[in-house]
């Protein structure tokens, strides 16, 4: 059984394409005519009008892809059952940091691909994130034990690093996709659908959303953080990286 096995259940609902991220991953493989999508989950960034492979471990996760989404291969990123060069361009979503060998994963994505898409995120400026400083910090240590996106744009020799903002009404609920609406992290359904919240003790997390609770009862979490409710984004750390 792998992670996605256990925490993915629902996550298709709470994990949304957002077109804001989607077009840019669209630019990024360029005139890409085969894609392999590693790590992808439920296909929310799966290219349409190509010719896309994907490859998931997870059966739960295979299981929650919509009707018409792309072919899947259960496999692994270390262990591509794919011949050297088979695709243009080899795209990875927001899986990096959950592969067990990413050095490896990323070497058979140069090996099986012309070009490499990579989304992943700064894990220095996702513990800066409110929700880890001051209400659940044990996720630091979780996102430590990651690589972060400097690291995997470093070991690919990217041509190009494009910083990702997170919008405010971000329909995707990545992790800190709900940094000015912070009552949604009290929904257990949101946090089941963020892999840092859904792998750090239950019991941290609880002490957590009760003091969040607390704070935005009292309106003192307003306060402290009224300078984020007239953004209409915030980089919170994701890279799109292309090599």
């Amino acid at each position: 059984m792998t992670r996605y096995d256990e925490i993915g259940v629902g996550y298709a609902r709470g994990r949304r394409t957002d077109p804001r991220w989607l077009t840019p991953v669209l630019s990024a493989l360029g005139p890409a005519a085969s894609v392999l999508d590693v790590g992808s989950g439920t296909g929310s960034y799966e290219p349409p009008s190509r010719d896309v492979v994907a490859v998931e471990p997870s059966a739960e996760m295979i299981r929650q892809r919509r009707p018409g989404a792309a072919p899947v291969v259960r496999a692994v990123a270390e262990a591509l059952p794919f011949a050297s060069g088979t695709f243009d361009a080899a795209l990875a979503v927001l899986t990096v940091h959950h592969w067990g060998d990413w050095r490896g994963g990323l070497t058979e994505l140069r090996r099986v691909s012309r070009r490499q898409v990579v989304l992943a995120y700064d894990t220095a400026l996702h513990n800066d994130f409110w929700l880890v400083r001051e209400y659940v910090p044990e996720i630091a240590a979780l996102e430590n034990s990651r690589p972060s996106a400097p690291q995997i744009a470093d070991f690919l020799g990217a041509a190009s690093v494009l910083p990702l903002p997170v919008p405010w009404d971000f329909t995707d609920g990545v992790f800190p996709a709900y940094w000015r609406r912070p009552e949604a992290y009290l929904d257990p359904a949101v946090r089941r659908s963020c892999s840092a919240l859904a792998q750090t003790a239950p019991a941290a997390v609880a002490r957590g959303m009760a003091r969040l609770r607390a704070d935005l009862e009292s309106g003192r979490w307003y306060a402290d953080h009224a300078e984020l409710l007239a953004r209409p984004e915030w980089d919170a750390g994701f890279r799109l990286i292309v090599a």
